[in-house]
């Protein structure tokens, strides 16, 4: 492909109320960066920061200046609001916690 080959791309991005994919047709060697500012996504999600949101393509991590190919989709990502090993750590503990207090074994074992 030239440069002056057109393709398409999707840049997409999701707050918690809406998600948006915006289709746009740029020149082929465009980077990521180039085709979320081309798409004008962040005038309709003006939270969108380029220095702190992560992106992938398809769920995959990329980066700013990777090179789209054609019917890629640009993800823009949210940051996270919990760390998600924390939270299956926190989720492991409370698991350990029922388990060694048995319940209500007194009961189940009085009705027997």
């Amino acid at each position: 492909m030239t440069s002056d080959t057109i393709i398409l791309v999707e840049v997409a991005y999701a707050s918690p109320s809406k998600q948006l994919i915006i289709p746009i047709h740029v020149k082929a060697g465009t980077t990521v960066k180039e085709a979320i500012i081309q798409s004008g996504i962040q005038k309709e999600y003006p939270e969108i920061n380029l220095d702190e949101n992560p992106v992938g393509i398809f769920g995959k991590h990329a980066t700013f200046e990777q090179e789209l190919r054609e019917k890629d989709r640009v993800e823009i990502y949210r940051p996270l609001i919990a760390d998600p090993k924390e939270i299956r750590r926190q989720r492991a503990e409370q698991g350990k916690k029922m388990k060694k207090g048995g319940g209500n074994n007194e009961e189940d074992s009085s009705k027997a």
